[in-house]
C-alpha cells in the first residue's frame, strides 16, 4: 500500500520498506532487521581518551511482527519467542521518511538496526572522520573523544602514546562523530540518539548500527544529486554563519608568551609581507608547564602579568586593522577564582555522592561547569560576554568539550554517559548565544575542534584539532582532508587547521618543509591559522625563518586575492548548506574514479586542490575529472586524468577550471604566483 512516497510491502518471508525508490531496510524471518539485548559496559576515562569495553550478555533477533496501517503512519510490532519485543511507527513528515522507536520490553539496552545495502555502494559522514573519507569496510564507534595522537597502531609514535598516556587512539577516535552518514544511493540516513553508538559498514549487504539506548528515531532523505543532498542535511541540522569580514585579511598568526614578544613576531611577519587578519594569543590568561608542554591556565579572564597593556593594545591593534583573539574552554582550574565562584555556587558537576569532581586534565585538576543547570549556563555565558566580549576579544578557539566523565552527577539527572555525547554541542550553544545575545556575531569568531549532532547551527568555524607535526597519514597533514570533508557532508561547511600541526612528542618536531606544505594546503581553506605547538621552542617557527616568512607572504597573498571567490562559497555555505571544500563527486557524479579519492578536494566547485603530503617530493601526480584545467601557479593547461607536475615550494597542485566565470580573478592569482615565487623557499 503506498502512503505518499514510502512504502511497507509485506510478504511471507517479512517486509520491506521502501522511499522513494529506494529499499531502506529488508525484515525476515532468516535474516531479522531488528535485533535488541543486553549488555553491561566499563567506560574508563584518562584525561579525554577513553577505554569502553562492552560484555553483551545478549542479543536476540525480532523475527516476528505484526504490521497495521492507517492512512498516513504503518505501525511495526517485532517481538521474539522469548518475550523481548519493539514498537516501530512509520511515517513522512516534510519529506523525511521517520521510522520512530516507541517502547520495548523485558531488560533491553543494546539495540541494532540493519539499513539495506549494495556491494558496491560507497558511504560518507559520521561526523569528521580523519583517517578515512569512504567508510565503507569499516567500523566507526561514535564517541566524542580526544582523537589520539598518531591515530595508528602499527606506528612508535601510538605505541608510545598507548604505553606513557594510554593517549595512541585508532583511525576512528574523533573529537567530533555524529550519528549520520550519506550513501551513494543518494540518501542520508541520520539515528537520532546521544547514547554510545557504532556504526559497521564491513557488510556487503547492510549497514549494521549499534545503540546503547533506545533511539528516538532512525531518519531518512533523499535527493537526485549530491549537492542536494547535502544542502538537506544542512537545511536539518543548521547552517553556520557568514565569517566576520575582518578574516578576509590574511592569515590568524599564533603567538605565545606575552605581550612584547607577541607584538614583536606579529611586526616581524607584517615587514616580510604576510598578510595579517588576526593575532592570536591562547594564552591570553596565563600559562602553566607540564611535561606535555606549555599548558594555559585555565582562569577566563585577562592575566596582566603575562600580557601587560594588552587592554589598550587590542584597541591600538583594531586601528590597524588586526584582531585580537584567545581561547577558553568549558572548565575551570581549581586554583582559579572563577573555580571557587562556581563552586560557591552549586555550579559544578559532582560525584554520583554529591562529593566534589575533579577531572585530571594532565597535572592539573578541573571542576565541570553544569550545563544542565540553567543558572550555571547563563553564568557561564555571562563569562563569556564580559571577561571575552566586552574586555575586546574578536575571536577565540572554544576549545574542548569532549571531556564528560560519564560517571558524575548533573543537574538534569540524566546520566552523563547519554549527556556525554552532546556536551560539544551544549558548549557551542554557550559561545553562539553569548554573541547573538550582544549583537556580536557576525563580528566575532570563535573556532571549535568538538562536536556532535546539531552543533552545525552554533558553530561559527570547525577546526580540526591537534594534529602532530609530520606527515603521518592518520594524524599529520593529510588527515584534515577527510575530516573537512566529511564534517563538509554532515553540514560543517567551514573547517580550517593548525598550519604545522600541534602535538610534538616522543621526539616528533615540527620541520620547514612542513609548515611550508601545510601553509600551501591551508591558503585554499576558508581560514589560514598558525599554532606554535604544545612545544614551541623544539619545533620549527616561521618567524624565525626569513625564507618560510617570504613563502607565508605569498600563501597570504593569494589567499586574499581569492577573497572575493572564497566569500561566495562561504555565502553559499550559508544560505545553501553546500561546504567550501568539497569532495570531487559532488561536482562529477558520472566519475567513478572521484569516489575514493580522499586526498584532494574541491574548493569551491571552480578549484581542484592536490596537497603535497609528503616530504623530498618534487613531482605530484594528480587526478583531473574530466575538463578544462589550468595550473594555478604557472597557467599551464591540462585535461582530465592523471598528470603529473612540478610542485616547487611556491607552486602548489592546485587547478581551476577553464570555463570558470572567475577566470579573471583566477589569472591574477597565476600572475602573483610568477610576481612573488623564488627558488629558495625550501633551502
Amino acid at each position: 500500500m503506498n502512503f505518499m512516497t514510502f512504502k511497507v510491502q509485506e510478504n511471507k518471508e517479512g517486509f520491506l520498506i521502501e522511499y522513494n525508490s529506494r529499499n531502506l531496510l529488508t525484515h525476515t524471518f532468516s535474516k531479522p532487521a531488528f535485533y535488541v539485548g543486553y549488555g553491561e559496559a566499563e567506560i574508563e576515562m584518562y584525561r579525554g581518551n577513553f577505554k569502553i569495553q562492552d560484555y553483551k550478555i545478549s542479543r536476540v533477533p525480532l523475527k516476528h511482527f505484526n504490521i497495521k496501517k492507517d492512512s498516513e503512519k504503518v505501525y511495526i510490532d517485532l517481538y521474539s519467542n522469548d518475550g523481548y519485543s519493539l514498537s516501530l511507527c512509520v511515517k513522512e513528515m516534510e519529506d523525511r521518511l521517520y521510522i520512530e522507536f516507541e517502547r520495548s520490553t523485558g531488560t533491553i539496552n543494546r539495540y541494532w538496526i540493519r539499513i539495506d545495502a549494495d556491494e558496491d555502494e560507497k558511504v560518507y559522514g559520521c561526523g569528521e572522520q580523519m583517517s578515512y573519507f569512504n567508510l565503507r569496510g569499516r567500523n566507526f564507534p561514535l564517541w566524542t573523544s580526544e582523537p589520539g595522537v598518531g591515530r595508528d597502531k602499527s606506528t612508535y609514535i601510538t605505541w608510545m602514546a598507548d604505553v606513557m598516556g594510554k593517549a595512541g587512539g585508532d583511525y576512528y577516535n574523533t573529537n567530533y562523530p555524529q550519528p549520520t552518514f550519506v550513501s551513494t544511493r543518494k540518501y542520508y540516513c541520520h539515528l537520532e540518539s546521544s547514547a554510545y553508538m557504532d556504526f559497521n559498514f564491513k557488510n556487503k549487504y547492510y549497514h549494521e548500527l549499534e545503540v546503547w539506548s533506545i533511539p528516538k528515531y532512525i531518519m531518512f532523505e533523499t535527493a537526485e544529486t549530491f549537492i542536494e543532498l547535502v544542502s538537506k542535511i544542512s537545511s536539518f541540522f543548521g547552517r553556520q554563519p557568514l565569517l566576520p569580514e575582518w578574516v578576509y585579511n590574511g592569515l590568524i598568526l599564533g603567538v605565545q608568551g606575552g605581550t612584547d614578544r607577541a607584538l614583536e613576531k606579529m611586526n616581524k611577519a607584517l615587514e616580510k609581507g604576510v598578510k595579517l587578519s588576526g593575532l592570536w594569543c591562547q594564552d591570553w590568561q596565563g600559562r602553566k608547564i607540564t611535561s606535555f608542554g606549555k599548558r594555559l591556565f585555565w582562569n577566563w579572564k585577562w592575566n596582566p602579568q603575562m600580557y601587560p597593556e594588552l587592554d589598550k593594545k587590542i584597541w591600538e591593534l583594531k586601528d590597524k586593522g588586526i584582531r585580537f583573539l584567545g581561547y577558553i574552554n568549558p572548565y575551570l582550574i581549581k586554583e582559579g577564582d572563577l573555580y571557587k565562584e562556581a563552586y560557591e555556587k552549586g555550579y559544578l558537576a559532582t560525584k554520583l555522592n554529591g562529593e566534589d569532581y575533579l577531572v585530571d586534565f594532565g597535572e592539573f585538576y578541573c571542576g565541570i561547569v553544569d550545563f544542565t543547570n540553567p543558572e550555571a549556563f547563563e553564568w557561564y555565558k555571562g563569562v563569556i560576554k564580559k571577561n571575552l566580549i566586552e574586555f575586546g576579544l574578536d575571536g577565540w578557539m572554544a576549545d574542548f568539550g569532549e571531556y564528560l566523565p560519564t560517571d558524575c552527577k548533573l543537574y538534569n539527572g540524566v546520566s552523563a554517559e547519554i549527556m556525554h555525547n552532546v556536551w560539544p554541542t551544549i558548549w557551542a550553544r554557550c559561545n553562539y548565544e553569548a554573541l547573538k545575545e550582544t549583537g556580536k556575531l557576525g563580528e566575532i569568531l570563535f573556532f571549535m575542534r568538538a562536536g556532535f549532532t546539531g552543533v552545525q547551527r552554533y558553530c561559527t568555524l570547525l577546526w580540526a584539532g591537534d594534529q602532530s607535526v609530520d606527515f603521518s597519514i592518520h594524524d599529520g597533514l593529510v588527515s584534515v582532508i577527510p575530516g573537512a570533508l566529511s564534517s563538509g557532508m554532515m553540514g560543517n561547511g567551514l573547517h580550517h587547521s593548525d598550519i604545522g600541526g600541534y602535538t610534538s612528542l616522543f621526539g616528533l618536531k615540527r620541520t620547514k618543509e612542513l609548515f611550508l606544505r601545510w601553509a600551501e594546503m591551508a591558503a585554499f581553506t576558508p581560514v589560514m591559522r598558525t599554532h606554535e605547538g604544545n612545544r614551541p621552542d623544539e619545533n620549527f617557527q616561521v618567524y624565525d625563518d626569513d625564507g618560510a616568512l617570504e613563502h607565508l607572504a605569498l600563501m597570504t597573498s593569494v589567499y586574499v586575492k581569492l577573497s572575493p571567490y572564497l566569500k561566495d562559497l562561504v555565502k553559499q555555505n550559508t544560505e545553501e548548506g553546500i561546504p567550501v571544500q568539497r569532495p570531487l563527486f559532488m561536482h562529477y557524479e558520472d566519475d567513478k574514479n572521484t569516489y575514493d579519492i580522499q586526498y584532494q578536494y574541491m574548493y569551491g566547485k571552480d578549484i581542484l586542490v592536490a596537497p603535497v603530503y609528503k616530504e623530498g617530493v618534487s613531482r605530484w601526480s594528480v587526478y583531473l575529472p574530466q575538463d578544462e584545467w589550468i595550473h594555478m601557479p604557472t597557467g599551464q593547461e591540462f585535461r582530465g586524468g592523471y598528470v603529473e607536475v612540478d610542485v616547487p615550494f611556491g607552486k602548489p597542485a592546485v587547478f581551476y577550471r577553464r570555463s570558470s566565470e572567475y577566470r579573471d580573478l583566477f589569472e591574477e592569482v597565476t600572475k602573483l604566483f610568477k610576481e612573488m615565487v623564488k627558488d629558495d623557499y625550501g633551502s
